[in-house]
């Protein structure tokens, strides 16, 4: 998932969103439903753009088949390192369909939830918007 890989070093967020299918379901690590559609994914990417500080990809792990893949990153949140993993499935036509997200340790998913509710009310509006 290079394409991926590469728009989400350089937040490049629209190239990001464009890789999503329209049927993709993001699970977060910090909250218990998962978050159907492009739009709401594209959001809550866009929140966790304003939230992570000296993100970076440290390894990527592919399927054989080609349709599944791992990209492990580290970043900060406030002043807590966080390791992560973002789990990506694509469908046939290669757009992402799930994206799947894991972090550590507890203090920094802690963060995270709270970084990102912060976030909440401006990414619920971002999705409403890019869903019109």
């Amino acid at each position: 998932m290079q394409a991926f890989r590469e728009a989400i070093e350089k937040w490049d967020l629209d190239a990001a969103e464009a890789l999503l299918a329209e049927d993709v379901v993001f699970t977060s690590p910090v909250v218990f439903k998962p978050y159907p559609g492009k739009a709401m994914t594209a959001a809550i990417l866009r929140g966790v753009s304003r939230v992570f500080e000296d993100f970076r990809y440290v390894r990527e792990i592919n399927d054989a088949g080609g349709r599944d893949h791992a990209l492990i990153f580290t970043a900060r949140v406030g002043d807590r390192e966080i390791q992560g993993c973002d789990f990506l499935h694509v469908n046939e036509d290669g757009l992402i369909d799930e994206f799947t997200v894991m972090v550590r340790p507890l203090s920094a998913a802690q963060a995270l939830a709270t970084a990102m509710g912060a976030q909440f009310d401006r990414i619920a509006a971002d999705a409403q918007a890019r869903s019109v």
